[in-house]
């Protein structure tokens, strides 16, 4: 039997860790044991999500299965995006020049400002009161 090829990626986004697995195929996308389409509702995340796939022309090439905790819908879509990319990365080097230009390959730096003492979030200070 002939040994599966498998490409990993690692993609971080706010609080969320996704962990990426692809492998040649026919374009099956699984989240958690969901298909994509359920786990990721809204069309607009769906293709922020797919955007290193389509612009790589891979979107039917691989079975992609990916593992992902932490944060809201929208972190964790954007570290799905980075493993993809960097699982993208690993199949062929030369796709570097593509995602480069399209701004995937940077990690998002901005995570929640931790509350400070005496302020009730953030920055947001307590009602001023002159009486």
């Amino acid at each position: 039997m002939a040994k599966q090829v498998m490409y990993r990626g690692t993609g971080r986004r706010k609080s969320s860790v996704a962990r990426v697995m692809m492998t040649p195929g026919t374009g099956k996308f699984v989240i958690n044991g969901r298909r994509f389409d359920d786990y990721i509702p809204s069309a607009a995340t769906r293709l922020d999500v797919e955007q290193p796939l389509v612009l790589t022309t891979n979107l039917k090439t691989f079975d992609i299965n990916v593992n992902v905790y932490g944060g809201g819908i929208t972190g964790q879509a954007g570290a799905i995006r980075l493993g993809l990319t960097r699982a993208l990365l690993v199949v062929n080097a030369d796709y570097r020049t593509v995602l480069k230009a399209a701004g995937m390959i940077t990690r998002d730096p901005r995570v929640k400002e931790r509350k400070k003492y005496g302020l009730k979030a953030a920055r947001r200070a307590p009602q001023f009161s002159k009486r």
